[in-house]
Order: C-alpha cells, then sequence, then structure tokens
C-alpha cells in the first residue's frame, strides 16, 4: 500500500494529527528499516465496561495494526489509582488498587472484540510508575512548570474558580507522559480531551532525548441521550458487552443527529457508503428510522455476530413496531414461600431481575410509568400485586420476564 492510501485510512474519523509531515515520516521510515512504528494508548480501568465512545480509538489502533504496526494497548492500573483530571471541575475520586485489578481484568477480556490478540501488546504502567524513587519522581516533575500546567483549560478554570486541585492531579499529565517514554512511543491516541496529557508526553520525549510521537486526537462521540460524552457514570453509554437486544434497542434509541458520526466512527462503512447516508438524510431521501435500523443491526452484527443481529433486529421489530411480546424472554423464578395469598409488593417482585440497584431506582421506574404486568402499567409503588404462573413483567422498554412459581 502507498503512503497516501496509508495517511487516508489514519485520517479517518481523526480530529487531529499533530503533525501531519511526522506522521509521514515516520511511515517512510518505518517501511525502508522494515521496523513498524510503536503506536499506544492507554485506558484507566476506571470502570469495568469498555463502551462504544472506547471503541473509536481501539478501531483506529485496529487499523494501525492492519497497516502491520505494533499496538500497545496500555492498562493505566497506576494512573487509575489517581484518577484523569481531564474535563473534570471537581477532583476524580481515587479508585482502591482492587477495583483497578478487577476492571483491568476485564478491559482485557473486552479489547479483544477489536484489537487482534495475536498482535496486541498489553502493558500495565504500574510496571514503571510503580518502580519510579522519589528522586526520579522529582526529576520528571521538574521537566514542567506550574504555569505549564495551569496552561490546560480544565486546571486553568478551577483555579480561577477557587476550586481545590490536588497535588496529585497535576502529576497525572507528566505520568501519562511518562508512558510514552518508557514504550518508546511513535504515535499516541487519544480523545480530543486528552491533547494536553498527549502534547505532555512529546515535550517530555524531547527531554529524555527521544524523538517525540505524533499526537492523534479522537472525537468524543454523544451518548444515547445526544448531549453528553457518552460515559457510563452519566448512564448514556452502550457497553460492547451488552446482550444482542439492549444494543440494538439503545442505538435505535439515539437521536437522528448522531446516525452520520455514528457510521463514521464506529462501523467500517465506505466513504461512498457514507456520503449516500449523508445525501439521504440530508434530502429526506430515507426515512432516518431505516438507517437507524442498518445502523443497531451493523454494530450488533460486529460484537456479537450476523445470526445475533438478525434475531435483535426481529425482536425490535415486534416489541416496538408490531407491539408484540418477543418469543424468547427469561424466566423470572419466583419462590412461592414469599407470595402472601398470591400477592406480592411490586418493589420486591422487581428487586427479583437484579436490573437496579436500589429501591429507590425502582421506586422511580415505578412512577415514571416504566413498569407493566400483561401490559397493564403500574404507577402505585405501594401495590400488592396478584400474581399468576406465565405473567409478563416488562420493566422499560427493552425488558421482558415470563414469571415463573417455583
Amino acid at each position: 500500500m502507498d503512503l497516501s492510501e496509508e495517511i487516508k485510512i489514519i485520517k479517518r474519523g481523526t480530529s487531529e494529527i499533530i503533525l501531519l509531515e511526522e506522521l509521514k515520516n515516520k511511515l517512510i521510515k518505518a517501511k525502508k528499516t522494515k521496523i513498524p512504528l510503536r503506536v499506544k494508548q492507554g485506558f484507566d480501568p476506571s470502570a469495568p465496561d469498555i463502551h462504544l465512545g472506547h471503541t473509536v480509538g481501539l478501531r483506529k489502533l485496529r487499523h494501525f495494526q492492519d497497516l502491520g504496526h505494533d499496538v500497545y494497548f496500555l492498562i493505566g492500573d497506576f494512573t487509575g489509582m489517581i484518577g484523569d483530571p481531564s474535563g473534570r471541575s471537581i477532583t476524580r475520586r481515587q479508585l482502591t488498587p482492587e477495583e483497578v485489578k478487577i476492571n483491568a481484568e476485564t478491559y482485557k477480556e473486552q479489547v479483544f472484540k477489536i484489537l487482534d490478540s495475536e498482535k496486541t501488546i498489553v502493558e500495565f504502567n504500574s510496571h514503571w510508575l510503580g518502580k519510579l524513587s522519589f528522586v526520579e519522581v522529582i526529576s520528571l516533575c521538574a521537566k514542567y512548570t506550574v504555569a505549564q500546567m495551569l496552561e490546560r483549560d480544565d486546571f486553568a478554570k478551577r483555579f480561577h474558580e477557587k476550586k481545590p486541585i490536588g497535588i496529585h492531579e497535576l502529576l497525572y499529565p507528566l505520568m501519562q507522559g511518562y508512558d510514552s517514554i518508557a514504550l518508546k512511543a511513535d504515535v499516541e491516541l487519544g480523545g480530543t480531551d486528552q491533547k494536553f496529557n498527549l502534547l505532555v508526553g512529546r515535550d517530555l520525549q524531547r527531554e529524555y532525548h527521544q524523538e517525540p510521537q505524533v499526537i492523534i486526537t479522537m472525537p468524543l462521540i454523544e451518548g444515547t441521550d445526544g448531549i453528553e460524552k457518552m460515559s457510563k457514570s452519566l448512564g448514556n453509554y452502550i457497553g460492547i458487552t451488552e446482550p444482542p437486544f439492549d444494543m440494538y434497542g439503545k442505538i435505535m434509541s439515539i437521536p437522528d443527529k448522531l446516525l452520520l458520526p455514528y457510521f463514521e466512527l464506529l462501523t467500517d462503512i465506505s466513504y461512498t457508503d457514507l456520503a449516500k447516508i449523508d445525501q439521504e438524510l440530508r434530502e429526506d431521501i430515507v426515512s432516518p428510522l431505516i438507517i437507524k435500523k442498518r445502523l443497531a443491526k451493523e454494530i450488533v452484527k460486529m460484537y456479537h455476530g450476523y445470526s445475533e443481529a438478525n434475531e435483535a433486529e426481529e425482536h425490535f421489530q415486534k416489541v416496538f413496531q408490531e407491539k408484540k411480546i418477543p418469543k424468547n424472554i427469561e424466566n423470572l423464578l419466583l419462590p412461592k414461600q414469599i407470595l402472601k395469598e398470591n400477592k406480592l409488593w411490586i418493589v420486591k417482585l422487581i428487586k427479583l431481575t437484579k436490573l437496579f440497584k436500589s429501591t429507590a431506582e425502582i421506586i422511580r421506574n415505578i412512577e415514571q410509568g416504566g413498569i407493566k404486568i400483561n401490559n397493564k402499567k403500574i404507577l402505585d409503588k405501594n401495590i400488592d400485586i396478584e400474581i399468576k404462573e406465565g405473567d409478563i413483567l416488562r420493566i422499560g422498554k427493552l425488558y421482558f420476564y415470563r414469571i415463573k412459581i417455583v
């Protein structure tokens, strides 16, 4: 493949490349020397799920893999215990080593849905950051000034508003930068909110007499609400390990304005097809619902397979468009001994599904009209429901349970 084709693949869906000319030179050198580029992206295991927002960078890493370069999937088990201050108006809660370890293991399991497991080098930044002596940390800190740190928008804003900034937060960009030194990175990927951290990596590599890495920033995709960036803490995310029906349904709920960026950043659709979809949406040639179904099916197929995508589509058709109950729904086992005269408090019944973390969350769903028994809406949180074998409990739009008394 010639250089222009490589650049075209790499540039797809990116926000910024610093610097493009440097990237071209690195690619030319890699071809001449037959030494692949070292491409990295770090992920702090702050939550157990990898969602579609994470896959924007992961898919770009896969592009580099397919072009023959070495990809480093870096798990920030050390930095994760501090918490990335990027885009934060307050100090992030520090994770415990136990939380980080559990989340890191799930990351390792999920990431190979996208990356080639045989061509991916998985690293943990505790391997080098955890071994730095205090003298080495001081030496690292001496490479950067407080004034440089306060050039960062979120730090500057918090400083101006007299909101606290922990010293450990100022260390975070230095540690991420040190990751690039430890791995001798040629290229580092990150979201647009990571630009400051990535630039610190370039600066530090120069200080440590390394050729500075090229930075590629990727857009932050909006979540299912179409407002905030996709985030587990905001509840607007789509996890890549979610069941096919849930994934399909969530994608069908996104605002129409997200169709084009989702197709571009989350699928391998060709530029020709992308342009066609753009035209169809702009000129109102095809219903956005039809295009959304195509997107949902494509993404479910990527993470679960073709037959599962077909089943999810059929499920959606019956439940949402034909208002039918799906064929294969989960049994909800209800112990006979907890019934009183065949009745049970609605909140206790919903708790058996284990969908909700708290009673307050269940009550909120009841009051918002999200609970139905045999298609009858339940609005009273205090009601004792009369239950029969085979009754259908529906929670929200996606979850159905057939009650089985045992």
